[in-house]
C-alpha cells in the first residue's frame, strides 16, 4: 500500500477536490430521508399544500445535487486513477529496461509482462474505487448511524449490535483472501509464459503437428489459474451472503420493533419510513465496504509484486576507480597505441554462481587482448559460452571473477549508456520491429538517409530494400515475418553498422546467409570499417579464418587462441572443425 500512496501523493490536491465534491454529494444523500420524515410527520399533518411543495422542491434539489456531485467526483476519481496507473506503468517499464540480465532471469519475462498489465490494472481499479466509495461508504455508514440515533435510538441499537460482527467478518475474509490472490497472479505468470511461447513458436508447433499437445499444456495452466481464482473468489464471496443474511435479519427486526413502537405511540410513521431508508443506505454502504476490501486485496497483492521490481537493487553498480587505477590509465593514455582496445583478464562467470563457486562457472579464466581495428573470431561447440562473452562485454551481467577493460578502463567504471553506445551488435535472436526498414536501421538514432543507405549497402541489404515498392519506407511486419531469414540478418547487420560503431559484435549473424554473401559482407566490414574492432561469433570456420585472432572455446574454457594458420597447426579441435567444414584448407 505504500507504493500506491507514494504514487497518489502528486495528485493529492486533485484528490482532495474530488473528495470534497463526493462529501457534498453524500451529505445531500443523507439529508433526503430526514427531509422525507419531516414532511410526513410535521408538514403533512398541517394540511397545507404550499409547505409540502416547498419541502418537496428542496428534496428534488438535494437529489439533483447528490447525483451531480457524485458523477463529477467519479469523473475526477477516474482521471486520478488513470494518471496514477500511467505513472506506475511508466516507472515499471523503465525499471524493467534497466534490470540486469541476472535480475531478468530471476523475475522471468512472462511475470514482468503480467505485472505490467494485470497487476497495474488491479491498482487502477483500487485507486478509482477508493475515491468513489472509500469516502462515501464510511460517511453513509457513520452518518446514517448518527442520524438514526437522534431519530430512533432504540431501533439503532439493533443496527449497532450487528456492525462489530460484520467488521470482524470482513477483516477475517480479507486476511485470507490476499495470499490467495498472490497465488492467482503467479498462476497468471505461468499462463502468460506458455501463451507467449506458443505465439512466438506458432510455426514450429504447426510444422511438428504439436497443436493438440500445446492446447493441452495451455489448458492445464488455464485450469490451474481458474482453480486458484475460484478458490480466492469463493473465499472473498463468502462475505456477501453472510453480510446480506445478517443485515436482512436486522432489517426484519427493525420492521417488527418499529411496528410495535408506532402502535404503542412511542414513535411516528415518518421516522420509521426514514429509518428504513437509512437502514437500506447503511446496508448498501457495508456491501460497498466489502467490495472495497475485495478490490484492495487484489491490489495489495499486485502492489507487492510491482514493488518487488521497482525496489530491486541496482545490480550493475558503477565502480569508482582507485587512485592507482587512475594513474595507470593516465599513463596508458599517453601511450595510446599500446593500450588494448578490449581486454579480458582472467574472466570467469556463472549465471547462478558467486565468487569461488567454480563448479557453477560456465566461463573459466578467459584472457585475451584486442587492439583498435583488430578482429576476433569466437568458435566452439553449442553451449560453450560464446554468447556469454558478448553478454559480459556489453555488461548485461557482471563478471564473477576477473576484469573486462575497454581502453584500459574497467567496464564497471563506465556508465552503461556510454559503454553500450560504443557497440554495434547483432544478437542470435535479434528483433525486426514493426516499423519502416529505414527506422529499423536507424533505430532512433536520427541518422540521415545517406548513413542509412551506406549501412544497407555494406550489409548487402540495399538490393532487396530498394526492390520493394516503398523502398526504405516499407513497413516490416512484426518480427520481420514478411522478410526471409537472410533478409532479416542483412537488415540487422545494417543496423549494427549504421553510425560506424567503435566495436562491432556479430553473434552468429550469418547463419541464414550463403557463403558468398557472408564473405562479401565480411569483406565490406574489413574495407569500410577498418578502425572498428570486430568480434564475430560463428559456427563456420570460413567465417572466422580471416580474423586477426580466433578464440576456440570448449565447455567455457579457452583451448586455442591465435590466427587461423597457427590454430590449424597447434589446435586439434579447430583443425578438426575446419577440415570437416572446408576440407584440407591451410
Amino acid at each position: 500500500m505504500k507504493l500506491i500512496a507514494r504514487y497518489c501523493r502528486p495528485y493529492a490536491l486533485r484528490m482532495l477536490y474530488g473528495l470534497f465534491i463526493k462529501i457534498v454529494g453524500t451529505f445531500a444523500d443523507l439529508g433526503l430521508p430526514w427531509v422525507l420524515s419531516y414532511i410526513l410527520d410535521e408538514v403533512v399533518p398541517v394540511g397545507e399544500i404550499r409547505p409540502v411543495l416547498y419541502w418537496g422542491a428542496f428534496m428534488l434539489f438535494l437529489a439533483v445535487a447528490a447525483r451531480y456531485c457524485n458523477i463529477l467526483a467519479n469523473r475526477k476519481a477516474s482521471l486520478v486513477a488513470r494518471d496514477v496507473t500511467r505513472a506506475i506503468r511508466h516507472d515499471l517499464f523503465v525499471k524493467t529496461m534497466n534490470l540486469s540480465g541476472r535480475q531478468t532471469d530471476t523475475l522471468h519475462i512472462p511475470s514482468l509482462v503480467s505485472r505490467m498489465t494485470s497487476d497495474t490494472y488491479n491498482i487502477h481499479q483500487m485507486v478509482g474505487m477508493m475515491q468513489r466509495l472509500g469516502v462515501r461508504a464510511p460517511m453513509i455508514l457513520i452518518g446514517g448511524i448518527i442520524i438514526t440515533l437522534t431519530m430512533e435510538p432504540v431501533l439503532t441499537l439493533v443496527l449497532v449490535i450487528l456492525l462489530p460482527i460484520l467488521g470482524s467478518l470482513i477483516f477475517y475474509i480479507s486476511r485470507k483472501g490476499i495470499p490467495l490472490y498472490k497465488k492467482v497472479q503467479s498462476s497468471m505468470d505461468s499462463m502468460v509464459r506458455i501463451m507467449r511461447e506458443n505465439i512466438s513458436g506458432i510455426r514450429v508447433i504447426k510444422a511438428l503437428s504439436k497443436t493438440e499437445y500445446e492446447k493441452k499444456r495451455f489448458a492445464e495452466a488455464n485450469d490451474g489459474m481458474l482453480h486458484r481464482e475460484l478458490r480466492a473468489g469463493s473465499v472473498m464471496a463468502l462475505s456477501g451472503p453472510l453480510m446480506a443474511l445478517l443485515l436482512n435479519i436486522g432489517l426484519t427486526l427493525v420492521v417488527v420493533v418499529g411496528a410495535y413502537r408506532v402502535n404503542a405511540g412511542a414513535s411516528e410513521p415518518g421516522k420509521i419510513v426514514a429509518f428504513l431508508s437509512y437502514f437500506t443506505m447503511i446496508l448498501n454502504a457495508v456491501i460497498m465496504i466489502n467490495r472495497i476490501f475485495m478490490v484492495a486485496s487484489k491490489a495489495t497483492a499486485s502492489a507487492g509484486r510491482i514493488e518487488e521490481v521497482l525496489d530491486a537493487p541496482e545490480d550493475l553498480l558503477l565502480l569508482e576507480p582507485s587512485e592507482e587505477e587512475s594513474r595507470r590509465n593516465n599513463a596508458k593514455a599517453v601511450l595510446h597505441e599500446r593500450v588494448p582496445h578490449i581486454e579480458f583478464k582472467h574472466v570467469s562467470f556463472g549465471y547462478h554462481a558467486s565468487e569461488g563457486e567454480t563448479e557453477k562457472y560456465c566461463i573459466r579464466d578467459i584472457s585475451f587482448r584486442l587492439y583498435h581495428g583488430e578482429s576476433l573470431g569466437i568458435i566452439g561447440s553449442t553451449g560453450c559460452g560464446k554468447t556469454t562473452l558478448l553478454n559480459l562485454l556489453m555488461r548485461f551481467y557482471d563478471v564473477t571473477e576477473g576484469q573486462i577493460l575497454i581502453d584500459g578502463t574497467d567496464i564497471r567504471e563506465i556508465p552503461l549508456t556510454t559503454l553500450r553506445a560504443r557497440f554495434g551488435v547483432v544478437f542470435q535472436n535479434d528483433v525486426v520491429f514493426a516499423d519502416t526498414l529505414k527506422e529499423n536501421i536507424s533505430f532512433g538514432r536520427a541518422l540521415d538517409d545517406t548513413a542509412v543507405a551506406k549501412a544497407a549497402k555494406d550489409a548487402l541489404a540495399a538490393g532487396f530494400i530498394e526492390g520493394k515498392a516503398e523502398g526504405y519506407c516499407h513497413k516490416a511486419a512484426i518480427k520481420g515475418a514478411d522478410l526471409s531469414g537472410g533478409q532479416r540478418q542483412r537488415l540487422l547487420v545494417a543496423r549494427a553498422l549504421a553510425g560506424t560503431p567503435e566495436v562491432l559484435l556479430l553473434d552468429d549473424a550469418s547463419s541464414a546467409l550463403d557463403y558468398r554473401t557472408d564473405a562479401e559482407i565480411r569483406k565490406n566490414i574489413r574495407e569500410h570499417y577498418a578502425d572498428t574492432t570486430t568480434i564475430l561469433v560463428a559456427q563456420r570456420a570460413s567465417s572466422v579464418m580471416q580474423m586477426t585472432n580466433i578464440l576456440v572455446l570448449e565447455e567455457g574454457t579457452c583451448i586455442g587462441y591465435g590466427p587461423h594458420e597457427e590454430l590449424m597447426e597447434h589446435c586439434e579441435i579447430y583443425h578438426e572443425i575446419a577440415t570437416q567444414q572446408m576440407g584440407d584448407v591451410e
